[in-house]
């Protein structure tokens, strides 16, 4: 049984949450973190995910891919390639089919990583990071993305997933999977009939969401989102880097842009410095040896960075407008303005926000956590073994979708089936009439409502199979869907034919049912044969899938191996230590003279091996040292433990005896007792028959 988990995959970290114990909960990494930093690290050996890639990150810097979720499914000559390019420490060149490639040198030569196969190794090391922690089967993901993200993004990340070996039941929106977690987690103060209207801002570490939508018990509908894809973290950290980039070249005459090393430790100063300004009007930066030994510290007030930033406050107004003109609402008519992700803590864009909409702000939601608690969710509803509270959720379709084929003996060419403002899932169902097997192809319909750059063809079908029979033409009925992971697909297909069938008649208003049933014959369009319909999207065909695939187990492997001796090599030198301690104190007495001299010279030839030619040496070799050693230290220490094991007996059979004479010593007393009632009782009648006398 898989454990359905959701993720949200974060520019900058990635937050893991996992249904079970009767709710949802966060799950921490190998360090105990709640987030785990989204990017992969290469080395001469093996990678560096996660944790252990950030830990890399400065001393190899040319070697470590960040903003995965940036460049995903991007193509090289997109017009966000430039600035993507800007946040990159890592050579980003053109691959084979266009998109974006890493250049990485890996395993001590030089390497090219697509961004599908970079982001598979991140999941991998999510998945691994679940399965430790749950001690469950991690199979079935919900995955969130985007709203700007097209059909080749999508096909991109659910790609992703299947190559580090899980089931992409649901490729959602971010804010949606949000919403859907307000709507699950407050069913208790949601109304049932009119729904609440509520603005969901998402700013994060690279873009800035706004999705309205009408939540009521049980159910959720969005009914507007937009977006800015260059409005983040990111942005305000660079825009505080650049100021004291340009500071320190006048103060202290150094370029730090001139410097790859020193930039990235300026960036990463600059975010702690945003973080601590949220909370203080003003904060120090300080960072040692920055550039030829050169010691640099200023500071930052909040007004000074509130007017670095302001060119990016100015237009935080448009996506909150646009999502407003979709939901065809004022900011008057929400009730909620529910504010998440890390970038909303800046006061100056909560100052922002209340301007804009005129009414105070909700923290309702983790701003961290509240995608990856929603993501769980919608896993969990996928998953047949968990029962969970139903909710119905349709999301906002924002790009037009028309569907293309051969004009023959249709008027039109093409039409519009998935509008712009739509909902989704959705399914249309079309006639053609057809004189052949036929392609037909789905394209983006408005090029304004696109990110630049985008391809207007989404994908493309062969349709096989058309029998004709006596007419020069046959109709075919293709059922087409927008599905839940927002893919455009064509589930069905096939051919129809007029045929004669009987009807029932029905009596007319007033008129008497007759006693026989009257039926009449009528033509109707039915069923013929099935189509065969043949698929080519975005996403990898199952030969690419499985290449790549196999190339991902052999990386994972190969960590594996070096873990492994990492681990062995760690327990050989903590064995050196600890045989020498013991054999100075606990094990002097259970050692001879001889034994004690040959040890020593072993451990000491272990321990120079270890630090010189051993420093870099394989799993196995490990192992035989370790063995080595322990055949004669096993040796000595069993004599210590069995001569600890007789002390210990010999004191239980002390505290045997000493229980034992106790409770003799117990015993004896109660008879003791015991014999004295006696006496009394026999001195009894005598007393009274003295009375007696007496009398």
């Amino acid at each position: 049984m898989s454990t359905p988990f959701g993720v949200d995959f974060g520019n900058n970290s990635t937050v893991i949450a996992c249904a079970r114990n009767r709710g949802i909960d966060i799950i921490v990494n190998e360090v105990s973190n709640r987030a785990t930093p989204s990017l992969v690290g290469f080395g001469m050996k093996n990678r560096f995910i996660g944790e252990s890639g950030k830990n890399q990150q400065g001393s190899n810097l040319k070697n470590t891919v960040e903003n995965l979720k940036r460049i995903l499914g991007l193509n090289y000559n997109d017009p966000d390639f430039e600035t993507e390019s800007k946040y990159s420490t890592a050579q980003l060149v053109e691959g084979e089919n266009g998109g974006i490639n890493a250049k990485v040198r890996y395993m001590g030569q030089q390497q090219e990583f697509t961004s599908t196969q970079l982001t598979a190794m991140y999941l991998n090391k999510i998945k691994d990071i679940t399965a430790k922690e749950t001690k469950g089967n991690i199979q079935d993901i919900c995955l969130s993305v985007p709203v700007w993200y097209t059909e080749k993004q999508r096909r991109a990340a659910s790609d992703a997933c299947k190559i580090a070996g899980l089931n992409p039941v649901r490729i959602v929106n971010e804010v949606t999977a949000a919403a859907v977690g307000y709507g699950v987690f407050k069913a208790n103060d949601l109304p049932e009939d009119e729904p609440r209207k509520v603005a969901f801002i998402d700013i994060g570490h690279s873009s800035f969401q706004v999705t309205i939508a009408a939540v009521k018990r049980g159910e959720l509908k969005v009914l507007g989102s937009a977006y800015d894809k260059h409005f983040g973290g990111r942005d305000f950290d660079l825009a505080i880097a650049k100021h004291f980039a340009e500071e320190f070249k006048t103060k202290y005459k150094i370029d730090v842009f001139e410097n790859p090393k020193a930039f990235y430790r300026v960036l990463s100063s600059a975010e702690k410095l945003k973080k601590v300004l949220s909370a203080n009007s003003s904060a120090p930066f300080n960072i040692e040896s920055l550039m030829n030994d050169v010691d640099v510290s200023s500071s930052m007030t909040r007004e000074e960075l509130e007017e670095y930033i302001q060119p990016l406050l100015e237009r935080i107004h448009v996506p909150i407008e646009v999502a407003l003109k979709d939901a065809k609402l004022s900011a008057a008519d929400l009730d909620s303005i529910e504010l998440i992700g890390g970038c909303t803590r800046v006061p100056a864009i909560k100052a922002k926000l209340v301007e804009i909409f005129g009414k105070e702000l909700s923290f309702t939601l983790n701003q961290d956590e509240a995608i990856a608690r929603g993501n769980a969710f919608i896993c969990a509803m996928h998953s047949p073994t968990l029962r969970v509270r139903p909710f119905k959720f349709e999301d906002f379709n924002p790009y037009s979708v028309s569907y293309f084929w051969d004009k023959e003996d249709e008027d039109d060419d093409h039409l519009e089936v998935f509008p712009r403002g739509g909902v989704f899932p959705s399914t249309k169902i079309i006639t053609l009439f057809r004189k052949g097997d036929f392609e037909i192809e789905a394209k983006y319909s408005n090029k304004s409502e696109l990110p630049a750059g985008t391809e207007e063809l989404i994908c493309k079908w062969s349709i096989s199979g058309v029998k004709l029979g006596a007419d020069a033409s046959i109709a075919t009925k293709l059922k087409l869907r927008n599905d839940p992971s927002g893919f455009y697909t064509i589930e069905s297909a096939h051919t129809v034919e007029e045929q004669l069938v009987k009807e029932l008649v029905e009596p007319k208003e007033g008129e008497e049912e007759p006693e026989e049933p009257e039926y009449r014959e009528v033509k109707k369009l039915v069923k013929k044969d099935d189509l065969i319909i043949d698929c080519k999207s975005a996403a990898l065909t199952e030969e690419e899938r499985e290449k790549v695939t196999e190339k991902e187990n052999a990386m994972v492997m190969e960590d594996k191996l070096v873990a492994d001796t990492e681990d062995r090599k760690n327990a050989l030198e903590e064995y050196i230590y600890e045989l020498r301690g013991k054999l100075e104190e606990q094990y002097k007495d259970f050692a001879s003279d001889d034994e004690k001299s040959r040890l020593g010279d072993l451990l000491m030839k272990a321990e120079d091996w270890l630090y010189d030619d051993g420093y870099d040496s394989t799993k196995a070799k490990y192992i035989a040292k370790y063995e080595e050693l322990a055949s004669i230290g096993n040796i000595i220490r069993g004599r210590y433990l069995a001569k600890e094991e007789e002390k210990k007996q010999a004191l239980r059979e002390k505290q045997e005896a000493k229980q034992a004479a106790a409770m003799a010593e117990k015993l004896a007393a109660q008879r003791a007792a015991g014999a004295q009632q006696e006496e009394k009782k026999e001195e009894a009648p005598k007393e009274e028959e003295d009375i007696e006398m007496g009398m």
